[in-house]
């Protein structure tokens, strides 16, 4: 029972601090700012529930996907802790990441941003997906999956209320509380990234 809660943990710590909703909060409130609250609340809605699916997608085609292209677990794992490392380097000096919109890109994305480029790759992004493939090979058990894809929704679930509320978050942490978390988040993805390794 332990191992499961210990699992369980470590799933939901992991995909918060690689999907982390306060480094997404910013670039969301910039693209969004030329909406009304109705269509924000409708475009951090489709952004999570297309993020959700990825990952779970993710998660139970992974070893699929090993098999045809001949890839071992431990070698994602490796590629996996690199790119959690770099991850966790651009957080800790409170950089985003590295998807970056010109102003003409938002306005063609403007009618779908939900899905490109908010729910992939800005919430959904490559280490979150290693993430839900690495985590998936290591539950062992029906109990831990289904704790796995429990932890998955539940953190997609808090992305989407940190969006929702992000105009109120954003004046209440201001930029310097941001970059705090950040920084924090930062730490831990770089210590999983070790774990990994």
């Amino acid at each position: 029972m332990n191992e499961v809660i210990a699992f369980g943990i470590l799933s939901f710590t992991s995909f918060f601090t690689l999907i982390n909703p306060f480094g997404t909060m910013p670039i969301f409130m910039t693209m969004t700012s030329e909406l009304d609250n109705i269509h924000r609340t409708r475009t951090a809605q489709k952004a999570s529930i297309v993020s959700f699916f990825t990952i779970i997608i993710f998660a139970f085609s992974g070893q699929v996907l090993f098999n045809f292209f001949g890839i071992s677990v431990n070698s994602f794992r490796v590629v996996g802790g690199v790119i959690f490392f770099l991850m966790g380097m651009d957080m800790l000096q409170a950089r985003l990441g590295k998807v970056k919109l010109k102003e003409s890109e938002i306005k063609t994305y403007v009618n779908d941003i939900s899905v490109t480029p908010l729910a992939i790759p800005m919430i959904c992004g490559p280490g979150a997906l290693t993430n839900a493939i690495v985590m998936m090979e290591d539950a062992d058990s029906l109990e831990k999956k289904a704790i796995l894809i429990f932890a998955a929704f539940v953190v997609i679930l808090l992305t989407y209320l940190i969006l929702y509320s992000s105009s109120k978050i954003i004046k209440l942490l201001g930029q310097t509380g941001i970059n705090v978390m950040m920084r924090l988040m930062g730490l831990i993805v770089m210590v999983i990234a070790v774990e990994f390794f």
